[in-house]
């Protein structure tokens, strides 16, 4: 896929796509940002950049493109941004931005009726009952406001809008800006209390919180992300609320009406994730299991900035395998992709998600840079060519690594730092493992692996995790900046290795920003060697190294003893792919 905030209506877009040919476009607005910009000066700036002024002029503009990408096969996903609003209920010129809309603009014909009330009955308030509102962005000199997502009204609203996308072409909505403040208005009060009336007893809500009377009881707060060290379980069950709230609202709205108006649309999430912040971050990180991505047909986890730069020496690869890992585990192996805020490394931002599961782009990367669009270009059409590889394959690894999810419910994020540690210990040994959530990790799933390492058990550090891995499992002599995955296609009897080389010139200021792929500088990993532990009775019969700098795969010298594999891997630059085609098995 590929996906485009800004930048969409340069003339080099449509032949960008006609050369890249992507499945999936994630392009266009229509939700809280269109309509609060669209018809004021600030149109065509942060945050949606949009191409013209007037909703139907902009509407009509949507339309034709969408028409545009499906003219080349591409299905198109828009941004609907879900409850951050930009305008003043009044001013000097009277309502402003989503305000003036919501008064004056709002067309029957394109959004049917409006809800009923007014429309400072649709926000978020603070416990004192003023909506909650900030100049943080500053955009066109107006305040930011946000609807509430427990509140229906706001929910039709939000219906609205879908039906609205849903006309002007688009395949598909992914909900942005998808998170609850600290909300005190009459849907979130009663709705909290209604929570913990389900969850808990009278005795319990005494004994754990202190609440004698729920339904006199005033809260001083309903939080949702906090600081995990100012965490206490009252305000776990708050951010709890809030995401369970958010998820029945995105089901309502997306997928119970979205679908039912069009029963293919394409439904998503855009979420943060971070360096696995947990607590203080990611939009799913209290959610039961149940309903974890449950009814999405992708998965978007933004990993900000962190994910981007390198410090080679100190070991540090500006990568996100692990996010990878978690989300494919996490989600039963359906897509997902991973917003990397990366111009420089484009190369291996496209490889590292080819290799662990996930559906690669080219994610603001400035295709009018002729030197970036030729190497997206490449790595799609290397992509394209090889798709039996890569199409609803699966992982197939020999341990299994618990993500702490039951711990982060407790929370205990420590765990998660554990975590982490674990799991470069993991990359940088080049050992072959899965990511399962704690919590979603039965007892039949842990047995299909070798190991199974788990944070939580004190006993496994870091520094000695290794000894944990029994030594007939599949080594690799590779240097610790290359990454290896390996995969089963879902057609054919072959297996698929795959190697990202993160190693690069790196800029002597380490802390000074670059942008563009002219600093990308990657240098190549040299000749590697792979023992593969292969399944009883397995014969290969073929061995092929593919990279997307050349066009031609070149046959492997290879050794079978049993059931272990003995390749030499050739020098590549970025991404390398060995391809092991098997004979039928007895």
């Amino acid at each position: 896929m590929v996906a485009h905030w800004a930048g969409y209506a340069d003339p080099g877009y449509l032949p960008f796509i006609d050369d890249v040919k992507p499945e999936v476009a994630q392009v266009g607005f229509y939700g809280g940002h269109f309509w609060s910009l669209v018809d004021t000066t600030s149109y065509n700036g942060y945050p949606s950049n949009l191409p013209m002024r007037g909703h139907r002029e902009c509407g009509e503009w949507f339309a034709r493109l969408n028409t545009e990408l499906h003219r080349r096969g591409v299905k198109v996903v828009g941004h609907l941004n879900v409850k951050f609003l930009v305008g003043d209920p009044d001013s000097k010129e009277g309502p402003r931005g989503f305000f003036k809309f919501y008064r004056d603009e709002w067309e029957e014909k394109l959004l049917g009726p409006k809800p009923p009330g007014d429309v400072m009955d649709l926000l978020e308030k603070d416990k004192d009952g003023k909506p909650i509102s900030q100049e943080g962005y500053g955009i066109g000199g107006m305040h930011e406001y946000w609807g509430c997502l427990n509140n229906p009204n706001w929910q039709h609203v939000l219906k609205a809008w879908v039906r609205y996308g849903i006309n002007q072409g688009v395949d598909g909505l992914i909900a942005n800006y998808f998170y609850r403040h600290d909300c005190h208005c009459r849907y979130c009060v009663t709705g909290f209390r209604q929570y913990l009336r389900e969850r808990f007893s009278a005795a319990e809500l005494k004994r754990r919180f202190s609440i004698g009377n729920l339904d006199t009881h005033q809260f001083d707060e309903i939080v949702d992300w906090h600081e995990p060290a100012q965490s206490t379980p009252l305000r776990r069950e708050m951010l709890r609320f809030s995401q369970m709230g958010n998820k029945k609202a995105f089901d309502e709205v997306f997928i119970k009406f979205g679908k039912k108006i069009k029963p293919d649309l394409i439904v998503a999430q855009w979420d943060h994730m971070g360096d696995f912040n947990q607590i203080i971050g990611d939009e799913r990180c209290m959610l039961p299991a149940e309903l974890w991505g449950r009814g999405e047909d992708y998965l978007w986890y933004s990993t900000g900035g962190v994910a981007n730069a390198t410090d080679l020496a100190a070991g540090v690869m500006g990568e996100a395998t692990l996010h990878a890992r978690y989300i494919r585990g996490a989600f039963d192996d359906k897509p997902f992709t991973l917003g990397k805020y990366e111009s420089v490394r484009i190369r291996v931002s496209i490889a590292e998600l080819a290799a662990n599961g996930g559906a690669p782009m080219g994610f603001y990367t400035d295709f009018t840079d002729p030197e970036a669009r030729k190497e997206i270009v490449r790595y799609y059409n290397f992509l394209r060519r090889n798709e039996s590889l890569y199409h609803a394959n699966l992982p197939k690894s020999e341990v299994l690594l618990l993500y702490p999810r039951l711990r982060v419910h407790e929370g205990d994020v420590a765990a998660v730092a554990r975590f982490k540690q674990l799991g470069k210990r993991l990359l940088d040994a080049h050992v072959l493992f899965d990511v399962l959530p704690d919590d979603r990790a039965p007892r039949s799933a842990r047995a299909r692996y070798a190991r199974v390492i788990d944070p939580s058990d004190v006993k496994i550090g870091s520094t000695n995790v290794l000894n944990y891995i029994p030594s007939s499992l599949s080594h690799f002599e590779a240097p610790t900046t290359v990454r290896v995955s390996v995969s089963r296609p879902a057609m054919g009897n072959e297996i698929t290795l795959h190697l990202v080389n993160y190693n690069r010139e790196e800029p002597a200021d380490k802390k000074a920003t670059v942008n563009g792929i002219k600093n990308e500088k990657p240098i190549a990993a040299p000749p590697s060697q792979a023992d593969l532990k292969l399944d009883p009775k397995v014969r290969v019969q073929r061995v092929e190294f593919l990279t997307p700098e050349s066009e031609q795969g070149r046959e492997l010298k290879f050794e079978q003893d049993g059931k272990r594999l003995r390749v030499g891997i050739p020098r590549f630059l970025v991404y390398g792919v060995v391809r092991i085609q098997l004979s039928k098995q007895d």
